[in-house]
């Protein structure tokens, strides 16, 4: 992938309901082949309870979509109808509890990553939670 492909431009989070919308524009387009994710990161203050939220693309079709809560271990998957996406915008739409236990006071950062390898980390969210 050239390194100029699908920078991160911005990221938000919102709440609808009982769902989260997160929303990932990016400059260029979704690389139409090798591994591409984007996701959210989100952590109380000191970092002790982290969540990550991400949608994993293949060759330009997303593959998976899934929350991963770092103190159990444990990951999440939804069902890919969930996610939608255009040349330069990503859009998943996550349960509310994938975040659950940041609390009110917590901090969050997009990333992306292209086959295997970090691409992008700490970029700036704007949150509606």
């Amino acid at each position: 992938m050239d390194t100029q492909d699908a920078l991160l431009r911005q990221a938000q989070i919102k709440a609808q309901d009982s769902t989260l919308v997160a929303t990932f524009d990016i400059d260029g387009t979704i690389p139409g082949s090798g591994a591409y994710v984007v996701g959210l990161v989100g952590a109380t203050p000191d970092y002790s309870t982290q969540r990550r939220l991400c949608i994993e693309f293949m060759n330009g079709e997303a593959i998976a979509f899934y929350s991963f809560n770092r103190e159990q271990g444990t990951e999440e998957n939804y069902d890919l109808s969930g996610v939608s996406h255009s040349e330069n915008r990503i859009t998943g739409h996550f349960p509310l509890t994938a975040i659950e236990g940041l609390g009110q006071v917590h901090v969050m950062s997009a990333f992306s990553e292209a086959d295997g390898r970090e691409y992008q980390s700490g970029v700036p969210v704007e949150e509606a939670l």
